[in-house]
């Protein structure tokens, strides 16, 4: 099958700003000028909740952090997120909410020392390459791996179980597995006495899920959800790991919840090799977080209500930070459809092509007055701005700190200028801010860094020296003259109930399946993910040649391919209730019949997101990008 071609993406390194509907080159001052002056417009006519920022889970912490000092400080909103609202902003929840921290709990070397790992909604040899490695080394060492994904994956080829459910059944599953740990008497009692709270109505809430009924809802024969379930709780050291076949439903929390709730059951959390791991999808999810880009939290993940946070990042800002959570991406689209949202600053992010039904977002953001975007190349996010501003690579033209999913700090630093007319992502922040009556004086991204370090205990021992010397540091890092443990929640297995804190609830969760309903006119579930070669809507990636990639797919299973009558790389229609697109079909035997599989890798030729739902998960905002209903259709023959 021979791809559509499409023009690669060539490197801005002009200003750009709009006139008469058209964007035109400009020079840099008049450029940050009619920046700037859109931004001050806003302020004085709507005030600063009718601005937003989409901060960058690609670029530098020391970036993230200037982004959201710059929302906060400067315009006087919390209206910061970035793209962890389309991938793992459920995973962030749902800790936060049983542990006040929404970091993975364990090192990279925890998963290599493991009995059990468990990898749920994922395929991390794909999508996790890194994290893979560490997963093979224990399995190597005779770990056993369980992996549970509607696909048959290429990390399920290694996997000592592979449980193959009905997209959107993770919580019928998880319950099932719980009620076999209860009744088989191998919930850690010690563990759940002392250390959780809401045992006894969340052990009546998973009576119901017997194996059998699991079996019928799930599709996962009921003596692999046993062998699960009494291998997971018989570990000594059990590791539970997600991606987004957790996070991207409608309720991606409760699913990261049902999660959790087994962790606790077994008493696999707060110890050397026992924990919980959602896996970052790009390079500084978590650090983009933990630097305060998102609505509801300030750098080092501390509450935004707490009047005692605000205040001393007030005094160290000169600023008067709002006392109450700003919107997050799903809301800020929402507020520009109203026209409460008018003015948006959009840093590296390309929402156009990532976010659901996206002809929905373009006309979203078509309704915005004042549009800023500061990207490396022209994206179709950029294409609808007022005005376009040049940027620096992060991980190659910038110094700095990215963090991983193992709450890792690692420095980077710049192997190449950018090229002659782009600027660096915190140089052009601190111009603007100059602009709008902040002058602040960074010389490097060291200077933010320290100042960081000042603001957010859990970093105030990671000295660029230390990180250097050390090979990055995992947080929290309280002191410069020790390191705490590399898990997290060590607290729970304290004897002193002072020591010990809080106790961890357990969830009461009901079931609740896809939005977009199975009917006779969408009859195949469509779900979504990644590919090793690619990365995310390609518009880095696409511009490089890859042997494994062939562009585009309609995967379908053998049986599927028979009964629609369509044959590898023919073309067919693919409908859902949004809209429509055509692409080839690949036949994969690692799906069941009546599920089908694409990714978001190729936008330009084929835009899988104008089929995909927008139904959000209502606590984390996130899409439900992993279950929509479609219909495959044979094209006409054209003579």
């Amino acid at each position: 099958m021979k791809r559509k071609n499409t023009e690669p993406y060539v490197r801005l390194t002009r200003p750009l700003v709009r006139d008469s509907g058209e964007l035109r080159p400009a020079s840099w001052e008049e450029a940050l000028e009619r920046a700037a002056a859109g931004f001050r417009r806003t302020l004085d006519t709507k005030g600063p909740e009718a601005f937003g920022m989409f901060s960058c889970a690609r670029a530098t912490n020391e970036m993230n952090y200037v982004a959201q000092k710059f929302t906060r400080a400067v315009i006087g909103t919390n209206n910061v997120d970035s793209c962890n609202r389309t991938c793992h902003a459920p995973s962030v929840a749902g800790l936060a909410r049983v542990f006040d921290s929404g970091g993975g709990t364990s090192s990279y070397q925890e998963i290599e020392d493991a009995d059990v790992i468990v990898v749920w909604g994922g395929n991390p040899r794909e999508a996790h390459p890194i994290f893979f490695q560490h997963v093979l080394k224990a399995v190597h060492r005779g770990a056993k791996l369980f992996v549970i994904d509607p696909r048959r994956t290429s990390t399920a080829s290694w996997a000592h179980r592979r449980l193959q459910l009905y997209v959107g059944t993770d919580i019928p599953l998880a319950h099932a597995i719980a009620r076999e740990i209860i009744h088989s008497g191998l919930a850690n009692t010690a563990f759940i006495e002392r250390a959780t709270e809401g045992f006894a109505e969340f052990a009546a809430s998973v009576e119901p899920w017997t194996l059998e009924a699991a079996e019928e809802t799930t599709g996962v024969p009921a003596e692999l959800i046993r062998e699960l379930a009494h291998t997971y709780a018989r570990a000594d050291r059990g590791q539970l790991s997600w991606t987004l076949g957790i996070t991207e439903h409608h309720n991606g929390t409760d699913n990261v919840l049902s999660l959790i709730n087994l962790a606790l059951l077994a008493g696999h959390v707060g110890r050397y090799g026992a924990g919980l791991n959602p896996l970052r999808g790009q390079n500084n999810v978590q650090g983009g977080g933990d630097m305060g880009a998102i609505p509801d939290r300030m750098p080092g993940f501390q509450n935004i209500l707490d009047a005692d946070v605000r205040a001393k990042f007030d005094a160290a800002w000169g600023s008067n930070i709002p006392p109450h959570k700003g919107l997050n991406l799903t809301q800020m689209l929402d507020a520009m459809e109203r026209g409460d949202l008018t003015c948006v600053y959009i840093i590296g992010e390309n929402p156009v092509q990532s976010e659901a039904d996206c002809e929905h977002t373009i006309k979203r953001l078509s309704n915005v007055e004042h549009l800023v975007v500061q990207d490396i190349f022209l994206t179709k996010t950029a294409q609808l701005a007022d005005v376009v501003l040049p940027a620096s690579a992060a991980w190659c033209e910038s110094d700095g700190t990215f963090t991983n999913s193992e709450r890792r700090v690692q420095r980077v630093r710049k192997a190449l200028e950018p090229p002659e007319g782009a600027r660096d992502d915190i140089q052009l922040l601190c111009e603007l801010a100059r602009r709008l009556g902040h002058d602040w004086n960074y010389q490097g991204g060291e200077d933010v860094w320290n100042e960081l370090r000042t603001l957010s205990p859990m970093h105030a021992g990671m000295s660029y020296a230390r990180l250097e010397e050390l090979g990055g540091i995992q947080w929290p890092c309280y002191r410069e003259d020790e390191l705490e443990p590399t898990f997290l929640h060590g607290r729970l297995w304290e004897e002193d109930p002072a020591k010990r804190g809080r106790p961890a609830p357990f969830t009461v969760i009901a079931h609740s399946p896809p939005v977009d309903l199975l009917t006779e006119d969408f009859p195949i579930r469509l779900t979504t993910g990644r590919r090793l070669d690619s990365y995310n809507t390609g518009v880095q990636s696409g511009g490089f040649p890859s042997p494994l990639r062939r562009g585009e797919t309609l995967d379908l299973c053998p049986a599927d391919a028979v009964r629609l009558g369509v044959v590898e790389d023919e073309v067919v229609r693919i409908s859902s209730r949004r809209g429509e697109i055509e692409a080839p079909v690949r036949i994969d035997e690692g799906l069941r019949p009546g599920l089908a599989f694409m990714t978001f890798h190729f936008p330009d030729e084929i835009d899988v997101n104008v089929i995909t739902i927008e139904a959000t998960c209502p606590v984390a905002g996130t899409a439900e990008y992993k279950a929509a209903a479609i219909r495959v259709e044979k094209l006409p023959v054209t003579v």
